[in-house]
């Protein structure tokens, strides 16, 4: 090898949730090689084809590279390229012009997934500013598990690959394509070459169901009934832990009795699983120890999400799969500095009665914007009316359902900013444009404020063109413009700093551990009960009266009603070759996966007439899209899964690159939502299908 080549260690970020250590081999401040590190705390040297084709971000030849400031009407496509110092200048006036006039909830900071600490340091910028208003994708990603968890048992279980497990259930997590925060599918492979046993439960045959148990092919968006009827079968045998429950839990009588109605008989004819699969899965999970639930977040995704966490939890609480290793856990962060004191909630201590949120009561403890909510106050003005908007790291105009809502609302703003690294149907809307750094091109910090207990250090590895600036970079600048200078640093790096400083460490020293993780402590309720006003797993919810909750989980019925006109029931799924909407442009990628297809069965496709390959429409009530057909028997007759998150690069900038032509949440509606966070349905549609034309 070439002696001026150089391998460095850092995680790989932004491609995907979980986190991969990586080696990178970098020469004239460019990566020539990317691969796996068999050291790697999660991944153990797997890495996966996004983080193959990673550093081809960098390089792209359309990324973004200078600050652009629109020119001529909102969406023309049209730029001028100014400098740092006029679009910080122009950002902050038209913020603080907005604050001046309608007060600072008049703007809203909008973010993405968290991909690392800018999402913190966005949160730190609108509470220094004094806005309460961080609008994200989390109500139906993420919060509702952990934030159903903190009040059903006093922390966000999450599952523990850590150690073994004797049975794992993969409830809607495809794990061997899109990991999870924190949970690499390599960690899970790994147990299951020494024999684990798990079953699969999701619409799709994905992967890991072809040597599973059992595959419970459940009809989209009837979770809850499901988790409600192996309740039943676990109380009805006594298969649960007694000792457990007897000392740890609040309400196991009235569970009890509410799950008798949902046999496993009532709850086939509702889920399409049949009733002694059930009560197989049922008993597999019950009589295993430890077992686990990996969930994944399409749980989230339909207004009954908080019935289907609840009724989760209570699975794992009853058999005695809390807190224990190889179970559900409660991970606690290694000695770092707490989330709190880094985004600085002290100084804006009304947040929870100013943020928009407040209007429509959502649950306790939920403190960003869902996107429902957000729009209503920009289109309608309801609580209040919000004029202005920085956005980063996100793709409203594709991730938000509703995609024509989003579009009236962001055309509506006085003021948008978005920083990106490419040219987005979003970013084709803003005023002001700003070229962002991405992975390898600066330092950060990966997972913290997620609740597994971990944090990931992702050093850069090469330096990002001139004038391409980190978000931790960006946000810090800002913050110094539009709110009190002395909140913010010198440098921008020393947010890595004082993140790791409480642990002893540097950040340099924390780069060369790795990772940290907090002690690991396990039935910790022993010493001091559950965080929860009962100090006990409230399978009955002590507070439903206080906070206008269900006391018990329930299923409620389908998300959406059945509609013979819309004969079939729509789902979608991530593709493994990108991110959301992130990355059609990087053209490796984009060989692997050139079009966007919605997977249908071979007799559902022979009742109308479709073949592989043929251009399809597809129908909600809510709008008409069109993908490609891909006939596949992994898929229930009866359901159509497409893909999500489809945009076209390649496409004219004047329409924001045929964001509509085959965008998921074009057959979507905020028409109805989840009380408790704001979800709207994203599955489990009625819809129709035909051949195109």
């Amino acid at each position: 090898m070439p002696d001026d080549m150089r391998w460095v260690k850092t995680h790989c970020a932004r491609m995907d949730h979980g986190g991969c250590a990586l080696l990178v081999a970098v020469r004239d401040n460019k990566i020539v090689q990317v691969k796996g590190d068999p050291e790697g705390f999660l991944n153990r040297g797997y890495m996966c084809v996004k983080g193959v084709a990673s550093p081809d971000r960098l390089s792209h030849p359309d990324r973004l590279r200078h600050p652009l400031k629109r020119v001529g009407k909102r969406g023309a496509g049209k730029w001028q390229r100014i400098s740092w110092e006029e679009a910080l200048e122009e950002i902050a006036g038209n913020l603080v012009g907005i604050k001046e006039k309608h007060g600072a909830r008049g703007v809203a900071f909008v973010v993405g997934m968290p991909k690392g600490l800018d999402h913190l340091v966005l949160i730190r910028l609108a509470n220094i500013f004094g806005s309460p208003n961080v609008v994200g994708i989390q109500d139906l990603c993420h919060a509702p598990r952990e934030v159903t968890g903190y009040h059903t048992c006093g922390f966000y279980p999450v599952v523990d690959f850590h150690y073994e497990s004797k049975f794992v259930i993969l409830w809607g997590s495809n794990l061997t394509s899109t990991n999870e925060e924190g949970e690499i599918c390599s960690m899970i492979l790994g147990q299951i070459k020494k024999g684990l046993d798990y079953i699969v439960v999701d619409p799709r045959r994905i992967g890991l169901a072809k040597k599973s148990k059992l595959w419970l092919q459940v009809r989209p968006g009837t979770d809850a009934a499901l988790a409600l009827g192996m309740l039943n079968v676990v109380i009805g045998e006594e298969l649960y832990d007694k000792a457990f429950v007897e000392k740890w839990t609040h309400g196991f009588d009235e569970l009890a009795t509410h799950v008798k109605k949902y046999t496993p008989e009532k709850v086939a004819e509702i889920t399409w699983v049949p009733a002694d699969d059930i009560r197989k899965a049922a008993r597999l999970y019950a009589t295993s120890k430890p077992a686990a639930i990996q969930w994944g977040n399409p749980i989230e995704h339909n207004v009954n999400n908080f019935d289907t966490i609840r009724a989760l939890i209570c699975l794992m609480a009853i058999t005695g799969n809390l807190d224990i290793p190889g179970g559900n856990v409660d991970a606690r962060d290694p000695r770092i500095m707490g989330l709190a004191q880094f985004v600085r909630a002290d100084l804006i201590p009304d947040k929870r009665k100013e943020m928009i949120s407040a209007h429509y009561r959502v649950i306790p403890r939920f403190m960003t914007i869902p996107p429902a909510f957000l729009r209503k106050a920009i289109l309608d003005g309801v609580p209040y009316p919000v004029r202005a908007v920085y956005a980063m790291c996100c793709n409203p105009m594709l991730s938000y359902a509703d995609s024509r809502l989003t579009y009236e609302a962001l055309m509506k703003l006085d003021f948008l900013a978005v920083s990106e690294i490419f040219m987005t149907p979003t970013a084709a809307l803003a005023d002001i444009v700003l070229p962002a750094a991405t992975q390898y091109e600066f330092n950060d910090i990966l997972h913290y404020g997620i609740g597994h207990g971990d944090i990931l250090a992702c050093p850069g590895v090469v330096d990002p063109p001139e004038e391409c600036w980190p978000d931790l970079k960006i946000l810090n600048e800002l913050g110094k413009r539009i709110s009190p200078p002395e909140h913010w640093h010198e440098d921008y790096n020393r947010f890595v700093e004082d993140l790791v400083k409480p642990s002893g460490l540097t950040y340099s020293q924390f780069c060369e551990k790795g990772y940290l993780k907090g002690t690991e402590r396990f039935r910790k309720y022993e010493e001091k009960g559950f965080a929860t006003p009962t100090k006990k797993v409230e399978l009955l919810l002590s507070t439903a009266e206080q906070f206008k909750l269900r006391p018990l989980p329930e299923f409620r019925g389908l998300p959406e009603e059945e509609d013979s006109q819309y004969p079939l029931v729509l789902t979608s799924a991530k593709s493994r070759y990108y991110l959301h909407s992130s990355y059609r442009w990087i053209e490796k990628l984009r060989k692997l996966n050139p079009r966007p297809t919605v997977e249908i069965h071979p007799e559902t496709a022979k009742k109308y007439a479709i073949s592989e390959g043929d251009e399809v429409v597809i129908e909600t009530k809510y709008g008409t899209i069109r993908q490609f057909a891909k006939l596949t028997d992994g898929v229930h007759p009866g359901v159509a899964c497409a893909a999500h998150g489809w945009w076209f690069p390649e496409g004219n900038p004047e329409n924001q690159y045929d964001w509509d032509k085959s965008n998921f949440n074009m057959l979507t509606s905020v028409g109805k939502l989840g009380r408790e966070y704001g979800t709207p349905n994203v599955k489990a549609l009625a819809c129709r299908i035909s051949r195109a034309g």
